[in-house]
C-alpha cells in the first residue's frame, strides 16, 4: 500500500506547515483507498494564486525552459483571476510521486473537494492504460531539458535559440500519438542494391521453340515493371506515409547537433502531454466522480453542504456551444454505472421496444462499480464516447449539434439526430481534434523537398495556420516544403519556397 508523500509529516507550504489540511488529505485518502482507489503517493503543496498561475503557464513544471509562451499564459491566468472570469483551485501532474498544488486562499470546503479531486486523476494517471507509457519522472526530466536549454542559450545567444524553439513549438502536435502503444516493427526486407543487381524479370521454364508462347513479350513487361516499381519503392523516403513528424524531421533533416536536441525535447514533451488530451472527458470525469462520491457520503460537514453543492454546480455548469469535459465525462460514468447495475445492456435490453419495460428494466446484477473501473482502465476518450454513449444519455442531457445560422447571424440548433451528434463528438476528439498530416515524401519531384499529405475527413485546413506551419517546416527541413490538401473540395498542393506561399491544383489520380 501506497504512502502520501508530503502529507504523512504535514503539508508543505511557503510558511510553516498546515496541519489541519494535513490531516484533512490524510482522511480522505483513506476514503479514497476504502472505496478501491489506487493513487500514486501524493505531495501536496500550498502556494499563492500568482504562483499556481506561473505553474500553470509551464503545464505543471516550474523548472520547464522559459520561453515567452508560457510568460503569455501567465498573463492570461493572472488576469483572468484579478478580473474574476476565472480561478485554478488545483494543479495535478502526472508523475510518481504525484504532485499536486493547492490555493492558499481556497476554502476548507474547496480543499476537502480538491484534495478528493486530486486523489481520483492521480488514480487514473496510474491505471489507465494511455498513460502507461508516460515517463513517471518527468518532474526530473523537465528540469533537465531546462538546464539543456539554458546551456545553448549561453551558447548561441537567445534569439537564435528561441527562434528555433518557436519553428519547433509551432508543429509539436505534429506526432503519432498512438506509435507509442503499438511501435511499428521494420521487417527485414531485400536491401535496393540487390534487386537492382537483376532485373531480369523470372520466366516460366521451357523450351527454346516455346518459350515466346510460355512467356509472352506482355508477361516479361510487366515482371519487369513490377520489379522496377518495387525498387521506386524501396527507393521512396519515408517507404510509407509517416505520421510522426516530428520523427522524420529528427532522422533525416538537415540540423546541427543542438537543434537536434531542442527538437527532441519538444517531442517528447509533445509525446508525454498528448495522454492527457486523449483522455481529457474520462480523467475529469473520474476525477469529477469521486470527490462528489468521497464530499458527499464522507467528508461534509452539514454546514457545508450548501458551499459545496454550489461549487460542484460551478465546475459542472455548461454554457450554450460549449462541452463541459466534467459533465460529459461523470455523468457517463454514473449512467454506465447505472446500467451495469440494473443490467440495462446487452442483446436483450437492446431489442426490447416496450418503451415501459426498458424504463423499468432492473436485473439487480450490482456490476455497475466492477465496470466503470475496467473503464477508467483500458479506455480513452474517443473509444468511450463511441462505446457507451447512448441515445438515451443523448435526450437527458440535451445534447445536439448547433451551426452559424447567416441569416439571423446567430448560432441555432441545426440538429437532435443521435447518429449526427455521435459522429460530431467524435470527431472533435479524433486525433485530439488535430488535422491528421503525415509525411508522404522526403525527396518531393527529387529535389530533397519535404511534401506532407493532409488526410482531409470534411474540414478544410485553416489558411493562415497551414501557412505559418510551411513557415516553420521549412525552418526545420531548410529546403521547400509541400502539403497536398483539399481546398472547398479540390486538391491542392500549398507550397512554400523561404520566400512566398504559393497554391496550385493537383491532377486528380
Amino acid at each position: 500500500m501506497s504512502g502520501t508523500r508530503g502529507v504523512k509529516g504535514g503539508l508543505r507550504t511557503g510558511g510553516g506547515i498546515r496541519e489541519e489540511i494535513a490531516q484533512l488529505a490524510t482522511k480522505i485518502r483513506g476514503y479514497a483507498l476504502a472505496y478501491g482507489l489506487d493513487p500514486f503517493d501524493t505531495s501536496f503543496e500550498l502556494i499563492e494564486h500568482d504562483e499556481l498561475n506561473e505553474i500553470a503557464a509551464f503545464g505543471g513544471f516550474p523548472t520547464r525552459y522559459p520561453h515567452w509562451r508560457f510568460g503569455m499564459q501567465y498573463e492570461e491566468l493572472e488576469k483572468g483571476y484579478l478580473f474574476g472570469l476565472q480561478k485554478i483551485y488545483e494543479l495535478v501532474i502526472n508523475n510518481d510521486p504525484c504532485t499536486a498544488y493547492l490555493m492558499k486562499s481556497n476554502s476548507l470546503v474547496d480543499q476537502k473537494l480538491v484534495i478528493s479531486h486530486v486523489y481520483g486523476h492521480s488514480d487514473f494517471f496510474k491505471h489507465n492504460y494511455w498513460f502507461s507509457q508516460t515517463n513517471r519522472k518527468m518532474l526530473d526530466q523537465m528540469a533537465n531539458h531546462g538546464t539543456r536549454l539554458r546551456r545553448y542559450v549561453e551558447k548561441f545567444g537567445e534569439t537564435v535559440v528561441e527562434d528555433f524553439l518557436d519553428a519547433c513549438l509551432s508543429i509539436e502536435n505534429l506526432i503519432d500519438a498512438h506509435s507509442a502503444y503499438s511501435p511499428k516493427k521494420r521487417k527485414s526486407t531485400e536491401h535496393v542494391e540487390d534487386l537492382e543487381r537483376d532485373v531480369t524479370p523470372r520466366k516460366i521454364k521451357s523450351k527454346e521453340y516455346m518459350d515466346r508462347f510460355m512467356n509472352p513479350k506482355e508477361f516479361v513487361d510487366r515482371q519487369k515493371k513490377a520489379i522496377e516499381d518495387e525498387i521506386a519503392k524501396k527507393r521512396k523516403l519515408p517507404e510509407h506515409p509517416e505520421k510522426d513528424v516530428l520523427l522524420f524531421l529528427l532522422e533525416h533533416a538537415p540540423l546541427d547537433n543542438w537543434q537536434r536536441d531542442v527538437l527532441s525535447i519538444v517531442r517528447d514533451e509533445a509525446y508525454y502531454f498528448a495522454p492527457q488530451g486523449m483522455t481529457k472527458i474520462m480523467n475529469e470525469g473520474w476525477a469529477s466522480y469521486w470527490h462528489s462520491r468521497i464530499m458527499t457520503e464522507k467528508v461534509l460537514t452539514d454546514s457545508e453542504v450548501i458551499e459545496y453543492a454550489e461549487h460542484h454546480a460551478g465546475t459542472l455548469g455548461t454554457q450554450p456551444g460549449a462541452l463541459n469535459p466534467y459533465k460529459v465525462g461523470i455523468e457517463l460514468f454514473r449512467d454506465i454505472e447505472e446500467r451495469w447495475d440494473k443490467g440495462r445492456f446487452g442483446l436483450e435490453y437492446e431489442r426490447c421496444d416496450d418503451m415501459e419495460r426498458r424504463r423499468t428494466w432492473d436485473l439487480k446484477l450490482g456490476l455497475g462499480r466492477k465496470k466503470i473501473f475496467e473503464v477508467r482502465q483500458i479506455y480513452n476518450d474517443v473509444t468511450f464516447i463511441d462505446e457507451f454513449l447512448t441515445k438515451e444519455f443523448c435526450v437527458q442531457h440535451k445534447l445536439f449539434i448547433f451551426r452559424h445560422n447567416p441569416q439571423t447571424n446567430r448560432m441555432e440548433i441545426a440538429d437532435r439526430d443521435f447518429d449526427k451528434v455521435k459522429e460530431q463528438l467524435l470527431f472533435r476528439l479524433t486525433n485530439m481534434g488535430n488535422p491528421i498530416i503525415r509525411v508522404d515524401d522526403g525527396n518531393f519531384r527529387n529535389r530533397g523537398e519535404l511534401k506532407l499529405v493532409h488526410q482531409h475527413a470534411g474540414l478544410d485546413l485553416d489558411g493562415r495556420e497551414g501557412r505559418d506551419t510551411l513557415k516553420n517546416l521549412f525552418r526545420v527541413w531548410k529546403r521547400p516544403v509541400h502539403i497536398e490538401t483539399m481546398v472547398e473540395g479540390e486538391k491542392k498542393l500549398l507550397s512554400y519556397d523561404g520566400a512566398k506561399v504559393e497554391e496550385e491544383g493537383v491532377d486528380a489520380e
